[in-house]
């Protein structure tokens, strides 16, 4: 099997050392470049057609958004974009995932998050050789908000990861003020989630906010799942709430699809509509599998839509899900499964 040929692309040469010999412990890599600046790296790409990029946002002479505009114009290819986990990094990661890049990491602050996030570097490359990378024209046009949605006192949980920013938004997008109220697991880092909320509000016609623990599940709200140090749950308590639960990581993840997913089965049954979009690995598989026994309506995203199609063939697989249907009508089709109109 031909390894993956990675191009490292950070002005920091400290940076593109440690990733660089991060990346090449592993087998399965072989970097065949590194590059200080986007000028070298515009060279080295159409000398060594690397299979992955690993970019850094921040650089001189130009940035790495501008940069992997020209990538996603010119050269459409897999990007995992090395960012600041600051406030600034995350807005401008946001936007790199919504131009076509696969997935991010923050860069490493500490002693002890320089191993996991090297660790997390070398995934993310692997998870992204095998990601299928689209221009902005082969995306698919998010559709009018639907305006003859009935609110049926059903609720939504959605639960995505690589890929997902760019399907949250077609879907969310697509959300009216009067929506059901919708709960969602993105695997993304602590510090980018609520500007990642911010972002989806503007998009939609409904109000997202990142969850907060006890908040009520209301109609025309989203409640993202903060990043990092809990999972997201649906409780019964005087009505649905939100619930922030301490806890280790459970397939892989912390915040967990399979946890919300577990949560949404026992609390609401069949009065709710779950949906496993893009993503790598299994997480969600088991909690949707789980909220189709409880009675509740499932779809997952189609393979030719998706970025990775890991976790929606794993629930598909499972017979999690009922039907499969592609990005461009996730939205519409989620709608009417909660609408009292179906």
């Amino acid at each position: 099997m031909a390894r993956i040929r990675v191009l490292v692309v950070d002005d920091s040469a400290t940076m593109r050392g440690l990733i660089t010999a991060a990346l090449t412990r592993d087998p399965e890599i072989e970097v065949v470049g590194a590059a200080g600046d986007p000028f070298e790296a515009r060279g080295m790409i159409k000398a060594l057609n690397p299979d992955v990029v690993t970019l850094d946002i921040e650089m001189p002479n130009m940035n790495g958004i501008e940069f992997l505009e020209k990538i996603m114009r010119l050269r459409p290819m897999p990007v995992v974009m090395v960012s600041s986990l600051t406030q600034a990094g995350a807005e401008m990661t946001l936007r790199a995932l919504e131009l076509g890049a696969v997935d991010c990491v923050g860069k490493p602050t500490t002693a002890t998050g320089t191993a996991e996030a090297l660790q997390e570097v070398t995934e993310k490359v692997k998870a992204a050789a095998r990601a299928s990378v689209r221009t902005k024209a082969d995306a698919a046009p998010a559709a009018a908000r639907r305006q003859n949605y009935l609110p049926s006192g059903d609720i939504v949980a959605i639960g995505s990861s690589t890929g997902g920013v760019e399907a949250l938004l077609t879907i969310l997008s697509q959300f009216p003020e009067t929506g059901p109220p919708t709960v969602i697991t993105q695997h993304m880092p602590a510090t980018f989630t609520a500007s990642f909320a911010a972002r989806l509000d503007r998009a939609s016609g409904a109000k997202v906010q990142e969850a907060v623990d006890g908040a009520l599940l209301e109609p025309g709200k989203v409640y993202v799942a903060p990043g990092g140090a809990t999972h997201l749950e649906v409780v019964r308590s005087a009505g649905l709430r939100c619930r922030l639960v301490q806890g280790d990581p459970v397939s892989g993840h912390r915040p967990s699809v399979d946890v919300l997913f577990n949560s949404v089965a026992q609390a609401v049954g069949d009065k709710a509509v779950g949906a496993i979009l893009t993503g790598m690995g299994r997480d969600g598989a088991q909690g949707l599998l789980a909220m189709r026994k409880a009675g509740a309506k499932t779809v997952g995203q189609d393979e030719a839509s998706c970025v990775v199609y890991g976790m929606p063939r794993t629930a598909f697989e499972l017979g999690a899900v009922e039907k499969q249907v592609p990005l461009s009508s996730m939205g519409q089709t989620i709608l009417d499964l909660a609408s009292a109109r179906r």
